[in-house]
């Protein structure tokens, strides 16, 4: 037996499950959005994280690694398992056909499981939906859960698809905002006797709000945020 799951958030650099391969590619006419609350691992009930799901788009393309598990029943169900815990905050499992880059037009592989969401907020609890990039971002920048902050689920995905050798315009636009909040609560936070001499320092030295290619990957987790 084989079974294929397709990751496009933390599962692209935090699997967490045993595979026996993993293949970089695309599946075709979803786009990737971050309109789904996390409450148990990014974030809190009383403040939810912003997490990846998928929302279906005619012409669009969403890059992200494809994971297969061989070895028979007993090594799929644990594998499925633990998908299922990981992604309880997702209601939909669709079977989607993988490309690669090198045959974008005929499927690598098909029926890949793909873990999404109803684009509801009736029907889904856990349904965001869209909202203006700065109210993202401040949301972002500031949930914590038990796995971890926000901020880093967003800095690790775009560091992952910058590693993948496909940035994501999105992706980056919404990752530069959360370091814009985070910039400014950081100001906010400086005295105005420190702050010249803050300055002073800024002149020479980077950031301390993490880039793509300076953010470190966390330990594992043993269960992760989204797929």
């Amino acid at each position: 037996m084989v079974m294929w799951v397709f990751g496009y958030g933390s599962l692209v650099w935090n699997p967490g499950f045993h595979y026996d391969e993993k293949v970089l590619g695309f599946i075709k006419g979803y786009k990737r959005v971050f309109d789904l609350a996390c409450i148990d691992h990014r974030g809190t009930p009383e403040h939810p994280a912003r997490t990846c799901t998928l929302e279906k788009a005619e012409e669009a393309i969403c890059w992200g690694a494809a994971f297969c598990v061989r070895g028979g029943p007993e090594k799929e169900r644990l594998a499925r398992e633990y998908l299922e815990r990981r992604e309880c905050e997702y209601d939909l499992k669709t079977c989607v056909d993988f490309y690669k880059e090198d045959d974008p037009l005929k499927p690598a592989v098909t029926g890949v499981i793909v873990f999404t969401s109803t684009p509801d907020k009736v029907s889904n609890k856990y349904y965001l939906g869209p909202a203006p990039l700065e109210d993202m971002a401040r949301q972002i920048a500031t949930a914590n859960g038990p796995c971890g902050n926000n901020r880093d689920y967003l800095f690790l995905l775009e560091k992952a698809m910058h590693d993948i050798g496909h940035e994501e315009d999105y992706v980056i636009e919404l990752a530069n905002e959360v370091r814009k909040v985070l910039g400014e609560s950081s100001k906010k936070k400086v005295s105005p006797v420190k702050e010249s001499r803050a300055s002073r320092v800024a002149n020479k030295s980077k950031s301390n709000v993490p880039t793509a290619h300076q953010i470190l990957p966390h330990h594992p987790e043993a269960v992760a945020t989204t797929i």
